[in-house]
């Protein structure tokens, strides 16, 4: 409970401020913007390297985005079973907000950001948050330690957000009077990815996320003709006008 309230708290300021400060650079670089679509677009489908190069470019891209919102791997439905509702398909259609708030919107600013400043043309411009706090500081001088507090908060409610899931799961399958030994195991795993090298531990993110994603898709498609179902019911009940209003 008190880490899905921190959780809570520190998401959305974190989110807000980076998304303001990204709008601010963007609106800053106006005239920019629409080229800064071309070159994103234009690198992200280009054939310098062959149609091999085009897949693994895009490989990479669909890594990053589940990464970055999890999409498809079935975690979301682990936090969302704990919101107080009486409606389980409106905590759904909530759900739906999250994939595109962080990989849509977020990730977006964050590229065009990156594209209108010219940090990716800069010689010797290293990948992920370096080049992303050089972007930032060109409008934003005084953003480098801002977006460093940010990052390490961003990862800590990443560990809080991934502690629960497996809590919930670990507590499913074994009780929850073992939950300490699960708990031991996490925090062993947290060492263990700070000392071992960074590209090993994104690798193995990955693939415990493409491990995930298998059976939560059978899941799904098993479960599509009830999600469909109960979806047409609320849609009936929203036109139907039977939910309170609030005003």
């Amino acid at each position: 409970m008190l880490a899905r309230a921190g959780a809570s708290v520190l998401v959305p300021g974190m989110c807000t401020l980076y998304i303001a400060c990204g709008l601010l650079i963007l609106l800053y670089h106006a005239s920019s913007v629409p080229s800064a679509f071309g070159t994103i677009f234009s690198s992200a489908f280009h054939l310098d390297a062959g149609l091999g190069g085009l897949i693994g470019t895009l490989i990479q891209g669909f890594r990053r985005a589940a990464f970055s919102n999890e999409a498809g791997s079935g975690s979301a439905a682990i936090i969302h079973s704990a919101a107080r509702t009486d409606e389980p398909v409106r905590e759904g259609i909530v759900a739906l907000l999250e994939p595109f708030i962080d990989t849509i919107i977020v990730c977006t600013i964050t590229g065009l950001v990156i594209v209108v400043t010219g940090a990716h043309l800069q010689a010797g411009a290293e990948g992920g948050i370096a080049m992303t706090s050089w972007a930032f500081e060109t409008v934003f001088p005084w953003f480098p330690p801002v977006l460093t507090l940010i990052a390490v908060l961003f990862a800590f409610s990443t560990m809080i957000s991934w502690s629960y899931y497996g809590e919930q799961c670990w507590v499913r399958l074994f009780g929850v009077r073992t939950i300490l030994a699960y708990k031991g195991i996490f925090l062993l795993f947290v060492w263990f990815g700070a000392i071992f090298n960074a590209n090993a531990v994104i690798d193995f993110g990955d693939a415990m996320i493409l491990g995930m994603a298998f059976p939560n898709m059978i899941g799904l498609y098993l479960l599509s003709g009830r999600i469909k179902t109960e979806l047409d019911t609320y849609l009936g009940k929203l036109s139907a006008g039977e939910f309170r209003r609030y005003n």
